[in-house]
């Protein structure tokens, strides 16, 4: 039962920045480890940020370190991610995804339920 919906992307000039949302729903968010991804046109869907169920600890894929930031209010049952000096190549479209328990952080096989993707368009 439990369903995630991206929000939050658009048209945004090199160096400005974005806030993306993933609303949960289905189960108290504290049950699961969350992560985000982003995907170019015919490119692999690539790591991007993953946190922990009570937001402690975090990973950054290195293309975001520094820039991005991954967080998530349990009791507003969302995840964000807040996204500064955003540049060109971090065009792509984003998806939020549950961890699936037992797997690799950094890959799409170790998440388990998924949301539709936002658009996130990086002018220069």
């Amino acid at each position: 039962q439990v369903q995630l919906v991206e929000s939050g992307g658009g048209l945004v000039q090199a160096g400005g920045s974005l806030r993306l949302s993933c609303a949960v729903s289905g189960r108290t968010l504290s049950d699961y480890r969350m992560g985000w991804f982003r995907q170019r046109p015919g490119k692999e869907r690539e790591f991007v940020a993953h946190i922990s169920r009570n937001g402690i600890t975090t990973f950054y894929a290195d293309s975001v370190k520094g820039r991005f930031t991954i967080t998530r209010d349990n009791a507003k049952k969302t995840v964000y991610l807040q996204m500064n000096r955003l540049k060109y190549e971090d065009t792509a479209v984003y998806f939020c995804a549950r961890d699936g328990e037992g797997g690799s952080v950094y890959t799409t096989a170790g998440y388990d339920v998924w949301g539709q993707g936002t658009q996130v368009t990086v002018s220069p």
